[in-house]
């Protein structure tokens, strides 16, 4: 069932463009939820998504983009659960199946049924296969996937859906190696990278060094607290390693994965360090003994969070903690946007609003 009108910035085709168009407005039914959204973040896996050749993603287009989402709830269908009607909320983007162990505690992002439901084509989150948030109304399977954000503003809390809880997933998989004198590097200062620092910063003792290749970059990392920074150069490991007293950093959290960031990883990390790889830059590590790699590596391909981690980073923003640097567009202007981000033009996030 469907009332009323709506603009939603759709993924006809595979290969783009996305198209603004006019939609029907949802209607909750079980355990559903209507959010009048407020603010919906735009991501490079969004361009991953709308570059992707028929049959690279286990979707079916026509749908609507955007996993990164804020805003009120509008509408309950009659089983919903969770935040009230009127309250300000920012949506886990994604979405499980919401019964198996690691759904139950809240880790819906490494959901044992996510092969299944890839096979099913069915989608697997807001913008990712089933309709999401660039648009005027967001339909929520269920209030479980909803956490409420009080005052927060809807720019700051719809990056933390996806920026923020993948930052903070990130280095929460690298804890375990950090403490007093140690040194972590984040490769890509932009828009998680950028978060990442605060993390950090917020809860860690660690020295936080960071790369990128753009000056403007390094500017915003040392904003946001990084005690040193860098361009990437062919000397940038001999560089980071001597700001360590030489022995390497203890993790490298790489936002870009691209070769030349996984080969400065590799020349910066410790012995017994942990490398966590969240960009999707095309590039490759070797796994080999002996090899390129300090020994005692570990590797990890971090992949969005988890539902207690996203409540704890709204925690971090409410507290003043963790500021998400943003570029606003109306989303009248979601096309334009999309460029910008893909021409390297926006300086932390770019978010849109609907006009």
């Amino acid at each position: 069932m469907s009332t009323g009108g709506a603009r939603a910035v759709r993924l006809t085709r595979w290969g783009g463009p996305p198209v603004i168009s006019e939609v029907a407005r949802p209607v909750p039914t079980g355990e559903e939820v209507l959010i009048q959204v407020e603010a919906a973040g735009l991501c490079r896996s969004d361009l991953h998504v709308i570059d992707a050749r028929p049959g690279d993603l286990p979707y079916r287009t026509p749908f609507t983009l955007g996993h990164e989402v804020a805003g009120r709830v509008a509408e309950q269908g009659p089983l919903a659960v969770g935040p009230a009607v009127d309250e300000r909320v920012v949506a886990y983007g994604p979405w499980g199946c919401g019964s198996c162990a690691r759904c139950a505690s809240g880790a819906e992002n490494y959901c044992d049924r996510r092969a299944a439901l890839d096979a099913d084509r069915v989608g697997t989150g807001a913008g990712l296969g089933r309709d999401g948030g660039m648009a005027d109304w967001l339909l929520v399977p269920s209030g479980r996937l909803l956490v409420p954000v009080g005052g927060l503003a809807a720019v700051q809390a719809a990056p933390l859906s996806d920026a923020g809880l993948t930052a903070f997933h990130a280095v929460t998989t690298v804890r375990r190696s950090i403490g007093d004198g140690t040194s972590v590097v984040v490769l890509g200062v932009g828009g998680l990278g950028h978060l990442a620092v605060q993390i950090l910063r917020a809860t860690t003792t660690a020295q936080v060094l960071a790369v990128d290749v753009r000056a403007e970059a390094l500017t915003l990392a040392d904003e946001c607290g990084a005690h040193f920074g860098t361009l990437l150069r062919p000397d940038s490991a001999a560089v980071l390693r001597s700001r360590t007293g030489g022995v390497g950093a203890v993790a490298v959290l790489d936002f870009v994965g691209s070769r030349s960031s996984l080969d400065l990883a590799t020349g910066v990390l410790r012995a017994g360090g942990e490398l966590a790889v969240v960009g999707s830059g095309g590039g490759e590590v070797t796994v080999r003994k002996p090899g390129a790699l300090p020994p005692g590596t570990r590797i990890s391909l971090p992949f969005w969070g988890t539902l207690p981690e996203l409540e704890q980073v709204v925690a971090l923003a409410r507290e003043g903690a963790l500021k998400v640097e943003v570029e606003r567009f109306a989303l009248s202007r979601a096309l334009e946007a999309i460029e910008a981000l893909r021409s390297g033009e926006v300086r932390g996030r770019a978010v849109l609003v609907p006009d």
